[in-house]
Parts: structure tokens; sequence; C-alpha cells
């Protein structure tokens, strides 16, 4: 009997033991779960905030992009504004300049009608070659769609001269006239047994020009107040076409 009892208490502490041992087992299973619970949670909640922010930095950066836009949009508006108005400030320009070049056209007639031709008489005789025609804007043509302008052309028994009258005296200039020599007689054969002689005349002369001009043989006119006189030295010889 005693080992009867003794066994009994042995198999209820055992059991005992057992039931502490599943009741720790279950408060271990419950403890886990609950952590389990509360990582999913914590987890979802930062799922959530990490996308709350995303969807905060998008929307900001959403922001300033159409800001950014408008911005564009706004100076495009301002540089298209200012573009047009540039444009007509350009426009007005061009119409300015364009009625004072007429102007000075009207006024390079003047000083070629008004300087260059009444003087072409006494400075061509003052250099023993005596004028007796002088003729403005003397014009040419010939087949071949070929022209030829002189701008005074004067003459005497034996001698014609070309008188190419600039506001500013280019070496180009100088190039052309001595080709309009050479051509001369072409285009006008009723001159062709005169000797021909060149002159030019200008207000502006470019640097070296001037000695250009007489080097290449033609007599130089200058402003000199409100007069015109030769720059050519007095033994110049002029050259004859």
């Amino acid at each position: 009997w005693k080992l009867f009892q003794e066994t009994n208490r042995l198999f209820q502490e055992s059991e005992l033991k057992a039931q502490a041992a599943q009741a720790r087992m279950e408060h271990d299973l419950q403890e886990t779960r609950r952590l389990l619970q509360e990582a999913d949670a914590k987890a979802q909640a930062r799922m959530e905030h990490d996308f709350q922010e995303a969807r905060r930095l998008l929307q900001e950066a959403d922001a300033k992009a159409q800001a950014r836009q408008t911005r564009m949009e706004h100076d495009f508006q301002e540089i298209r504004a200012e573009t047009e108005r540039k444009s007509q400030e350009t426009d007005k320009k061009i119409k300015e300049v364009t009625a004072l070049v007429g102007k000075l056209g009207g006024r390079w007639g003047e000083f070629v009608e008004g300087l260059v031709a009444p003087a072409c008489e006494t400075l061509f005789a003052q250099r023993g070659i005596p004028i007796h025609q002088v003729s403005p804007h003397v014009k040419a043509a010939l087949p071949g769609n070929r022209h030829m302008e002189i701008d005074l052309l004067v003459a005497n028994t034996d001698v014609v001269g070309l008188v190419e009258v600039k506001s500013r005296l280019t070496s180009e200039d100088v190039r052309e006239h001595l080709t309009r020599m050479a051509e001369f007689k072409e285009f006008f054969p009723i001159y062709a047994n005169k000797r021909a002689i060149g002159a030019m005349a200008a207000i502006v002369i470019d640097k070296d020009v001037d000695r250009h001009a007489m080097n290449a043989g033609f007599f130089l006119i200058v402003q000199s107040g409100d007069s015109v006189h030769l720059a050519n030295g007095p033994d110049f010889v002029p050259r004859v076409w």
C-alpha cells in the first residue's frame, strides 16, 4: 500500500509537472503569438508610414515640377514679349535708318552736284586740262545685261574724264574704277579717239586708300571745309586709257 501511495504521489506530481509544462508552453505560445502580432502591426505601421511618406514626397516633387513648369512658361512668355518688343524696336530703328539713308541720298546728290561738279572745271584746269563739258549720272548698256554708270563725266576736245564719287572710299572702289576705266570705251565708243583719265572724289577715305588711288593713276578729289581740292601733288601725271 505504501508503494502504491508513493507511486500515486509520484504520478500526481508528474501530472502536475506535465500540466505546469503544458501551461508554460501555452503561455509561451501566447506570448510568441502576441510578439508576432506586435511585430506584424509595427511592420504594417512602418509600411504605411513609409507609403505615406513616399506619397508625400511624390506630391511635393509633383508640386515642384508644376511650379517649375509654371515658372518656365512665365519666363518663356516674358522672353517672347521681350523679343517682340526688341523686334518692334529694331523695325522702328530700321525705318529710321532707312529714312536717314534717304535723306543722306539727297545730301549726297547735293555733294556731287553742289561741290564736285562745279569744282571739276577749276581743278582740272589747274592741271592743264580745260573742261568744256560736265555731265552727271551718265549711263550706258550693252547686250548681255551689262551696264555702266558714271557719276560725273567731264570732257574737252581731247580728253574725257570719269569721276567716281563716294561717301567713303575703299580699296575695292579703286579696283572697280580701274575696271570701269578699262571698259569705258567699249560702252562709250563715241569717245574712242579721246584720251580717258580717271578721278575719284570722297568725303571719307580709308587708311592708305588715297595712296592706292593715286598710285593707280587717278586724280583724287577730297573735301576741305566747304570746298574740295586735289590731293595729288603738282608733279602727278594721270594714267591715260
